[in-house]
């Protein structure tokens, strides 16, 4: 059974615990300076496509407003992110593009606390009605990730095969699986 959408939770409503970081961390968003931190969480990540180290730099600058950073509150550096950005056809679509935490804060629930704090964030300046992420076959931290953000907002999900291993030019790439969360109340 699907929720109507007048009882699906308002995002901007969200209970406390949906926007809490866990101890020690503060969520911000990522300027330019960050986008040597989050190309390392990448790639340290050993599941993440890997982008040039250029592309973290101007993703921190374009998209910081739909993209978040998890912060140790004593140093200031960043330990977690989500990137994101409002689809040009579909801009009340909401596309993660990657989540990733350095190992020693994994299991304390900072990607999901990230991803609800920058949901709040964008619906706050943006209508929204859907997350939308791609997930490849066997990725199950991310599918549970984003599943269980599903049903924290009430949503449905719904999968489907967005790239093909062979439209992949390398040959070397794994299905990339759409995960289509909605519809959200905002």
């Amino acid at each position: 059974m699907t929720a109507a959408p007048a009882d699906l939770p308002n995002l901007s409503e969200l209970p406390a615990e949906f926007l809490e970081m866990p101890e020690g961390l503060r969520i911000d968003r990522p300027d330019a300076a960050d986008g040597a931190a989050l190309w390392r969480l990448a790639r340290d990540s050993r599941t993440l496509d890997l982008n040039s180290s250029y592309s973290y730099l101007l993703w921190c600058r374009d998209f910081a407003g739909t993209s978040a950073v998890a912060r140790d509150t004593k140093d200031g550096r960043p330990v977690g992110f989500v990137t994101g950005y409002l689809r040009p056809e579909r801009p009340d679509t909401l596309l993660v593009w990657q989540v990733a935490v350095d190992a020693a804060q994994r299991g304390r629930g900072v990607a999901a606390a990230l991803l609800d704090g920058l949901t709040v964030r964008v619906a706050r300046q943006h209508p929204l009605t859907t997350v939308e992420t791609t997930i490849t076959p066997g990725n199950t931290a991310s599918e549970r990730l984003f599943a269980s953000y599903a049903a924290r907002h009430g949503a449905t999900v719904e999968r489907d095969v967005l790239f093909e291993a062979g439209e992949f030019p390398d040959g070397s790439h794994e299905p990339e699986v759409l995960h289509r969360i909605g519809p959200l109340s905002v």
